[in-house]
């Protein structure tokens, strides 16, 4: 059951991550408006089951005015309001509050914050920590998300007798990461990676929508257009048989992607998502309405 609405408020954002599911950058383009934002909530509100709706990106504070305003609506339709931030404006405690108070005021409740070595590299009282403990103080439930650069885990190679090798770091090869994290990493054959891992493609508890009306199963994958189709009557409709990136991915993951698009594949892939991606990719030109915005993938 669909619970939950993620806003890509904007793809824009001051940090260009090489973990990036979405390929942002400070030049990447993509940002709601406030009439934008107040359409898909009341669209949300129609679909009777959402609970909960984050404001992410990109870095959703480049824009403030329009992310205050937008938790501000959110909260004032009922429902339970988060965000997603790198917190760069939290050089200090003080200037912390300057912007999470009003937030919290205008009804925020939960606050995640990229607290990595992407971001902040070795500094432990960055940005990101501050507005941490400046949000616990307001009382928001505030929580770090850390992803750090892949590794593999020390005695979780198959060569010791113990299984498939374990990489760890928490990165999803999917966006940049596909692009720049994977070199030197063991991989594997490609018709082994016969699961979708991270996505629940039948019945998913949470989209993201984006300003181009993309409703996002997985990032790049999009499940329709609400500008074009009511966000309710898509959410009500959806069935992955009747999607062609989604149905092979449910029956038999990335393997039966590529066997059902007939995509050409490299012997070996690091993960799924990396298979998985880099098939999309390849045929984002046959399904522009499914495989949306090109951006996501890398494509200017």
């Amino acid at each position: 059951m669909l619970s939950e609405i993620h806003f890509l408020l904007t793809y824009r954002c001051n940090f260009e991550c090489d973990h990036c599911f979405l390929y942002c950058s400070p030049s990447t383009p993509g940002t709601f408006t406030i009439q934008q934002v107040d359409d898909v909530l009341k669209q949300a509100l129609k679909i009777g089951t959402i609970e909960m709706v984050y404001f992410e990106g990109g870095e959703p504070q480049l824009y403030y005015p329009l992310l205050l305003e937008s938790v501000r609506r959110a909260k004032q339709k009922g429902f339970e309001v988060g965000i997603v931030t790198n917190a760069y404006g939290a050089i200090s405690e003080e200037d912390a509050n300057l912007w999470l108070g009003p937030l919290a005021e205008a009804g925020l409740s939960v606050l995640s914050v990229s607290n990595d070595a992407f971001h902040y590299g070795e500094e432990k009282e960055n940005p990101a920590e501050i507005a941490r403990k400046v949000g616990l103080k307001l009382h928001l439930d505030a929580f770090p998300i850390c992803i750090d650069p892949p590794e593999i885990l020390e005695g979780t190679s198959p060569e010791d007798g113990k299984g498939q090798t374990v990489i760890g770091g928490g990165a999803k090869f999917r966006g940049r990461a596909a692009d720049k994290l994977t070199d030197g990493l063991p991989t594997r054959p490609w018709q082994e990676l016969r699961e979708c891992l991270d996505e629940d493609l039948l019945t998913p508890s949470r989209v993201h929508v984006d300003c181009y009306g993309n409703i996002h199963i997985c990032q790049g994958i999009s499940i329709g257009n609400f500008w074009e189709k009511p966000l309710s009557e898509i959410i009500t409709e959806y069935h992955p048989d009747h999607h062609p990136i989604c149905g092979p991915l449910h029956r038999g993951g990335p393997a039966e992607l590529v066997k059902t698009l007939k995509i050409k594949p490299r012997e070996e892939y690091v993960s799924e998502c990396h298979l998985c991606f880099l098939s999309r990719r390849e045929v984002i030109d046959k399904y522009p309405e499914y495989l949306s915005p090109k951006q996501i993938y890398g494509i200017e």
